[in-house]
């Protein structure tokens, strides 16, 4: 019988350890994906930025420009101004992972009056 109860509590004890280790395990992949969602956002955002800039640096209009940039980056606010002889696109967004992170931001400039 002895051999019996030391399997058990070998059993209990590996139920314990398992019931600790697969919260840990979850939540690492869980906020590994954020990252990788976040990443990916804020690349697209620098990029909707950086076409932005040259449509507003070869004088599309700016509806042209949020257009553009509401295709590569949904739900982006888009601010068009210029900075001395450069026009400068900043595009923000919500960060698009469910927790209370700051919006991601992004800011580009092209020389004014490029081809």
């Amino acid at each position: 019988m002895t051999h019996r109860r030391v399997i058990g509590d070998d059993l209990g004890s590996v139920a314990a350890e398992f019931a600790v280790v697969v919260p840990a395990v979850v939540l690492i992949v869980a906020l590994a994906a954020a990252t990788l969602a976040g990443t990916s956002r804020q690349v697209r955002l620098e990029q909707a930025a950086a076409q932005g800039a040259r449509l507003a640096a070869r004088g599309e209009v700016d509806g042209r420009v949020r257009e553009a940039v509401a295709v590569l980056v949904s739900g982006a606010r888009v601010a068009i101004g210029s900075d001395g002889d450069f026009d400068c696109v900043d595009v923000s967004a919500p960060s698009g992972v469910p927790l209370p992170l700051p919006a991601l931001t992004a800011r580009s400039c092209a020389l004014s009056g490029g081809l």
